[in-house]
């Protein structure tokens, strides 16, 4: 299975850099057998039946991205540069992994000063990750954050602008409530509350569930062969309630559709066993063709770069021959992709038995 399996072209005026507003009025591709239709998420309701079950990843995304100063004192007067920071995840010890940009103006033991009182050391770097121990913890560092951090918008995005104060809503789920992620499960922002209650009214359930969402979801496969690509590991958790919902959904014969790829990943991390059952830890799932789903019927997701594992995710869940019409009908269509772009439902052809 070759990387260029899973390639494709995208003209750059495809790529969303902001979402729709309002967020339900994003368009929705419905794929399921060999139809394809062309919807909108506020129609999402048609799609469903009364018992299905949409997964929601629940994490919340931390305003990661920080800019910062170094400062040295030398023969020629105190002189400073500037760094950049993505934060990654807390570590037991205390510290945080980041991505700093650039590396080489730091030595270990210097500190980088934010704005609203947040500081940090540089103590080391440990596969290309440097590891930083801020002057602040608990509620302080969480406020200082929120005042000194940007929202971290996928490289796609800023490289074409900065992020800014709508940031702040737009890259973040009307349900998020587990701060973690340093990016947003982006299928759930097309979400509202008047979305949420009339697919409530329809009979529609909704399970909670959170997986930490990592910038290694943005890093890019580099092997030819795909099946030897290493997965990062991501944070999550199924609760005892949420795989108790999940089975009973299946049990009734209704459909378990998550909402994201984040989503789809934990919950079939949880139904490794062969059913879903409560879950806690890390997960680096991959899932490319051949791939058992164990839970999952039906997907709500974006549309995916090229030679992406995300993309080999849906290729499992469709079929790869399957993926491609419907991503050339995207296209054609002019669709708008990735983060901010517009949405499809995944419907493959039900599994015997169900």
């Amino acid at each position: 299975m070759k990387l260029s399996d899973f390639d494709y072209q995208l003209p750059d005026r495809l790529i969303a850099t902001r979402p729709a507003s309002p967020r339900t009025s994003a368009r929705l591709l419905v794929a399921e057998g060999d139809a394809i239709a062309d919807s909108a998420v506020r129609d999402l309701g048609q799609w469903l039946r009364p018992g299905d079950r949409l997964v929601l990843n629940d994490t919340r995304v931390i305003p990661a991205r920080l800019d910062g100063r170094r400062w040295r004192s030398g023969p020629q007067g105190r002189t400073s540069a500037h760094i950049s920071v993505t934060l990654l995840e807390p570590c037991a010890d205390g510290c945080w992994t980041a991505l700093l940009k650039p590396l080489k103006k730091l030595k270990p033991g210097e500190t980088i000063e934010f704005a609203a009182g947040l500081a940090a050391q540089f103590e080391r770097v440990e596969d290309g990750q440097a590891h930083l121990r801020f002057n602040l913890a608990g509620d302080s560092f969480d406020e200082a954050l929120l005042q000194a951090g940007d929202m971290p918008l996928p490289p796609y995005i800023a490289a074409r602008r900065a992020a800014d104060d709508r940031d702040r809503t737009d890259y973040q789920t009307v349900w998020a409530r587990n701060p973690g992620a340093v990016a947003a499960p982006t299928a759930s922002l097309h979400f509202d509350d008047a979305l949420l209650d009339g697919l409530r009214a329809r009979g529609i359930d909704f399970t909670h569930v959170t997986l930490h969402v990592g910038a290694g979801t943005f890093l890019p496969v580099k092997v030819e062969d795909v099946t030897t690509h290493r997965m990062h590991a991501e944070w999550g958790e199924v609760s005892e309630a949420a795989a108790a919902e999940i089975a009973a959904t299946r049990a009734a014969g209704g459909r378990v559709i998550p909402v994201g790829t984040t989503a789809l990943r934990l919950i079939e991390t949880a139904a490794r066993g062969g059913a879903i059952a409560p879950w806690r830890a890390e997960t680096d799932i991959f899932i490319y063709p051949g791939f058992e789903f164990r839970v999952t019927d039906a997907l709500m997701t974006n549309f995916h770069l090229p030679k992406s594992t995300l993309l080999m995710l849906v290729s499992a869940l469709m079929g790869q021959d399957r993926i491609r019409a419907i991503y050339d009908h995207a296209l054609r269509r002019e669709y708008r992709f990735f983060s901010y772009g517009d949405a499809s439902l995944l419907v493959p052809d039900p599994a015997p038995g169900r």
